[in-house]
């Protein structure tokens, strides 16, 4: 098949590298556009456009694809361009900007199922921007990875193909974002094979119960609140890792706090903790009381400083059992 791939990120970036050695052509990409970056804000190509231009693979970044909106003119301009291009399906991961409909009938024209999209969740469950995130977050046992059939509501188009994924008690956005993106390849892989021998694949409209919404996370959410649960407390840590990063203050120096274990069922009820106080420092971590229940810090970083060990960063910073987490 030869394919448009449209992503940004590095979700996008490891399904792009699995296409790369298949029968499949990537014949165009497209992204976002470069964005100033870093401390002195310099423009920062995105991670599928690095690998594309190191694979020699034509790029297109529109800023907009509104053929009708403030950047209309680049809008119709890659219209042109896309029309022009020759390929059999577009496929979608993390892209970043909605497609409109002209776009979608286009590639409909190429293929019975038009725009193919990757996206780490059941559908309906976590429709939406951030669904690693918020599956962590929100304790769920089961993930997985679906590839859909796009339409123009919000990942609301017929599933194509799905796989579930347990989510680990250790796991964190990081760790579970890769092992998504990695099936996601496979059973996109698999789809586009059979359509290459000619088979359409059956879709399955989605359900319309149980639909949720992954909002993507915004900065303020990072901020611990130790009136929390511990077991609140932990998801919270494991879903903002690697980005925002949970965070939190002690004597008035912010920590960003990486990993952690809730440790509710398996802590001795002895006696009551006051929220954030920390009531155990060993070599295994920091162990801090929530409102309710135990969890223990295992990864820490100090505001500058680089992340450790919370149980080797106590120790060099002198945290005390008894301090508090504010």
């Amino acid at each position: 098949m030869k394919i448009v791939f449209a992503g940004t990120p590095e979700f996008a970036v490891i399904i792009l590298e699995a296409l790369l050695p298949t029968t499949h052509v990537i014949q165009a990409v497209m992204t976002q556009p470069d964005r100033p970056s870093g401390r002195g804000l310099k423009l920062q190509a995105s991670l599928v456009k690095q690998v594309a231009i190191r694979e020699k693979i034509p790029v297109f970044q529109p800023t907009s694809l509104r053929l009708d909106g403030k950047f209309a003119q680049e809008a119709n301009n890659f219209r042109e361009q896309i029309e022009s291009l020759d390929f059999d399906v577009m496929v979608v991961a993390a892209y970043g900007l909605i497609l409109p409909k002209w776009l979608l009938d286009l590639v409909e024209t190429k293929n019975p199922l038009g725009c193919i999209n990757v996206h780490a969740s059941l559908l309906p469950r976590w429709r939406g921007a951030a669904p690693i995130h918020r599956a962590i977050w929100s304790g769920d046992e089961m993930t997985g990875t679906c590839i859909m059939q796009m339409t123009q509501g919000l990942d609301t188009g017929p599933v194509i193909k799905q796989e579930t994924m347990a989510i680990q008690s250790l796991d964190t956005t990081a760790t579970l974002h890769d092992r998504l993106a990695l099936q996601g390849a496979r059973i996109l892989t698999e789809v586009l094979d059979q359509l290459n021998k000619g088979e359409v694949p059956k879709t399955t409209p989605q359900v319309e119960h149980g639909v949720t919404y992954a909002e993507k996370i915004r900065k303020e959410e990072a901020r611990i609140n130790w009136q929390s649960s511990a077991l609140m407390i932990d998801r919270q840590i494991r879903a903002l890792n690697p980005s925002p990063v949970a965070s939190t203050t002690y004597q008035g120096e912010i920590y960003k706090i990486w990993l952690s274990e809730n440790l509710t069922d398996n802590w001795p009820v002895e006696k009551s903790y006051a929220p954030g106080q920390i009531i155990e420092i060993n070599e295994l971590g920091i162990c801090v009381a929530g409102i309710s229940g135990v969890v223990r810090l295992l990864e820490i970083q100090k505001a500058g400083g680089k992340k450790m060990s919370a149980g080797t960063l106590a120790n060099s910073l002198q945290l005390k059992e008894g301090g508090f987490f504010e």
